[in-house]
């Protein structure tokens, strides 16, 4: 296999996966508006997949920039400019995950009054990390769309 063929495979994974990620964080999100739900499962699945995903996305940046970042730029500066945005949006997305893991399984463990804002906080943060993990992987198809590997 060229290296040519495993970067085209390898990018196409982290956009399908992308997609799924968005999908399992919006579970949490939708499980974890009642303060009493216990969802560990969902939310441990949930966020070591949005944690692959930008892992894989991180590993194919030296690439990117290397082949194609020039040429998304030359060619649609914009989509160029919301590319790079997409990283940094892409960590907010991977740190909200965190936050509202470590939130809901502190819940767990802790007093009926700090239990309820643990629970809240968890929802709150799994939210976010949807909403991030939408923007990116919308902006992210966007870029796809105009050149890829």
């Amino acid at each position: 296999m060229t290296d040519e063929l495993v970067l085209r495979l390898l990018a196409r994974l982290h956009g399908h996966a992308g997609w799924l990620a968005v999908a399992a964080l919006l579970h949490p999100v939708i499980v974890l508006r009642s303060p009493m739900r216990r969802a560990r499962g969902a939310a441990w699945a949930s966020t070591l997949l949005v944690s692959a995903v930008a892992g894989l996305g991180a590993g194919l940046y030296p690439s990117y920039r290397a082949l194609l970042k020039q040429a998304i730029f030359q060619q649609n500066p914009t989509v160029g400019w919301w590319f790079e945005r997409k990283e940094h949006l892409a960590v907010g997305a991977v740190t909200f995950a965190w936050i509202g893991l470590l939130c809901h399984l502190a819940a767990a463990r802790a007093d009926s009054t700090s239990q309820k804002r643990l629970a809240a906080l968890a929802h709150r943060a799994y939210a976010a990390a949807f909403f991030l993990a939408l923007s990116v992987a919308t902006i992210g198809t966007i870029a796809a769309a105009n050149r890829s590997f």
